[in-house]
């Protein structure tokens, strides 16, 4: 079943189940999708998951903790998480990072970041990547 046919899916029986967040979520995905279905340069669905789950989780930073738009935000979060590939564990970003780091010649942020971006992206925080890079210089 690809993301399209889970999230249609997750609609009905968000529906079924009367749970109004859960409802506001895979809707939103599913307007993302036809938006970009639609779009003169499509993308990976997956990526449009990650883009809208970072989105989501760097607006919680601007609600007080314990708030109601807080609390709602961290519902969404969860429910976002579901789709996302399973996140890496930090000691597996700074075993790659020194396996790229040996690997080239001059070590630089630049150039360890544009190997790892790939291999991490919708896995692990790219803000948390760069300070561990930052780190191993």
């Amino acid at each position: 079943m690809d993301l399209k046919e889970k999230i249609n899916e997750e609609i009905k029986l968000a529906m079924k189940a009367r749970d109004k967040t859960r409802l506001n979520v895979v809707r939103y995905l599913k307007k993302l999708f036809i938006e970009n279905d639609t779009s003169t340069k499509p993308t990976n669905e997956l990526d449009i998951i990650i883009s809208y789950a970072k989105k989501t989780k760097d607006s919680l930073a601007l609600y007080p903790t314990g708030s109601d738009q807080h609390t709602e935000i961290t519902a969404e979060v969860k429910i976002l998480s579901e789709f996302l590939p399973t996140q890496m564990e930090e000691q597996e970003v700074v075993k790659i990072i020194n396996d790229i780091k040996t690997k080239l010649d001059t070590p630089n942020m630049g150039a360890i970041m544009k190997e790892l971006s790939p291999q991490i992206k919708g896995m692990f925080d790219g803000k948390r990547a760069s300070q561990l890079v930052k780190d191993a210089l």
